[in-house]
């Protein structure tokens, strides 16, 4: 059987973005059509299969205790995960190869930690912050915790473990990350299912792990931004501190895959067809952002031509809006952010280069051109090969209702009934302190709670 692995990763400075995670976006991959899965499809198990770039031997730590797969010996629940990191070969092999990216960098903003939270490696993931914060105090520390896209409600245990490693790892993380950040196109984090997240212009199948990462990866590699182009004037602290003040650690991840541009539109044109209210699609199930309340938030555009950037109408001609007299493309996002929401902190990017979705990234896309621009009728020609993407990292009222949910469902569990994950390293005392702290995190973000009011 597959043994469990953690790899590891140090925040740095890029001039071209470069996608963060296990993958490229250069994103996470493969070739499909809605409705026939191509032989990769039925062949991929893990992220590794459709893996684009190499690993280096010393950023990879196999967990040799554990199986990747199998219905016994896995890595199933958050104590597991935090012994893995007490066990001193384990640590010292990870602080070995964390010293040796860290002597490497020129300039080491932090780190980004992606683990999933539904099972044991929360609990690798929060010994693994916890690490960074007492070696690297002062560096950011960025989490983004992923959790399936769909479960099976017929079973009960891993539905419960999952709710438990859940609210486990984001109290924990949130305690030593800079903040953080779940990502998955769930509906929701509690045991009732949701359906899955739409997507307007994108067609994918919620059951592959392939496919939901690809979206996911596409989501955090323009996200991401702000901190790795060397043009930016943004470090993951200074985002950090923006978007996670008075106590505010779990932010919300929102994105439009692809951005919808009409050829010959221009940029103002395609926001004013947006409408009221941004169209976003959430990305970190807890719930539709619509409605709520944002108290900061980061936004970035990427892959829109710079001759598309600003109006082309001739003089005289009215102005549909006032998006259309703004002389840059900065300019125009930030307009219509202040329109938007013209109370909320915002810090806007405008980037020119595309996210690529070449193979093996899957085919989800109809009626797009090989720029990613919206057709009127089928594709012709080449697949797609670039996507435009607008996405956002947000500190939203949403997350009370969503953090005090999942407080309010660990309330309901007889925990008698689950021996085994308490067996596997957390006593009954840390769930009640648990859940202290899961409704402490959750009033943060009441209406009112802001700095801005």
């Amino acid at each position: 059987m597959a043994r469990e692995a953690f790899h590891t990763q140090r925040g740095s400075l890029s001039q071209e973005p470069s996608t963060p995670g296990p993958s490229e976006c250069r994103a996470p991959p493969a070739v499909t059509t809605a409705a026939t899965p191509k032989p990769l499809e039925r062949s991929v198990r893990v992220w590794s299969d459709f893996l684009r770039v190499h690993l280096h031997p010393r950023s990879i730590c196999m967990i040799q205790k554990y199986n990747h797969d199998g219905e016994t010996g896995r890595l199933e629940a958050f104590g597991q995960g935090e012994s893995v990191l007490k066990e001193p070969r384990y640590l010292e092999e990870l602080e070995d190869r964390l010293h040796f990216y860290v002597e490497e960098c020129d300039y080491l903003q932090g780190f980004q930690i992606l683990c999933d939270l539904h099972d044991g490696f929360s609990g690798v993931g929060a010994k693994a912050a916890e690490l960074l914060q007492d070696e690297y105090s002062g560096r950011g520390i960025i989490t983004w915790g992923l959790l399936p896209g769909s479960y099976n409600l017929g079973e009960p245990q891993k539905n419960v473990y999952r709710l438990l490693n859940t609210a486990f790892g984001l109290v924990h993380l949130t305690a030593y990350s800079s903040f953080v950040c779940p990502l998955s196109l769930g509906g929701s984090l509690g045991l009732r299912p949701q359906p899955p997240v739409n997507f307007p212009y994108l067609h994918y199948d919620a059951t592959l792990p392939f496919h939901c990462s690809a979206i996911l990866a596409t989501a955090l590699d323009t996200v991401t931004v702000p901190y790795r182009l060397r043009s930016s004037p943004v470090s993951m602290v200074h985002l950090a501190d923006m978007l996670s003040f008075s106590g505010k650690k779990v932010v919300t991840a929102e994105a439009i895959i692809p951005f919808p541009l009409v050829p010959g539109q221009c940029l103002p044109d395609a926001l004013v067809q947006l409408g009221g209210a941004t169209p976003w699609t959430p990305l970190s199930a807890c719930g539709n952002p619509s409605g709520t309340r944002c108290f900061a938030q980061s936004v970035v555009l990427r892959g829109i031509d710079r001759a598309c950037h600003t109006s082309q109408l001739n003089p005289g001609t009215p102005l549909p809006s006032p998006l259309h007299a703004c002389t840059t493309g900065e300019e125009v996002l930030a307009q219509y952010l202040h329109q938007q929401q013209p109370k909320v902190t915002s810090s806007s990017h405008l980037l020119l280069t595309p996210c690529r979705v070449a193979p093996p990234y899957p085919y989800l896309f109809s009626s797009f051109s090989q720029q990613g621009m919206v057709l009127d009728g089928p594709p012709r020609g080449t697949a797609v090969q670039s996507i435009p993407v607008f996405g956002a990292l947000c500190s939203s009222s949403s997350l009370h209702q969503a953090l005090g949910g999942l407080a309010t469902e660990l309330t309901k569990l007889d925990l008698r009934r689950w021996a085994s994950f308490l067996d596997a390293g957390v006593e009954q005392d840390d769930v009640e302190e648990l859940l202290q702290e899961l409704h402490s995190l959750a009033q943060c973000y009441q209406e009112g709670d802001s700095l801005m009011d």
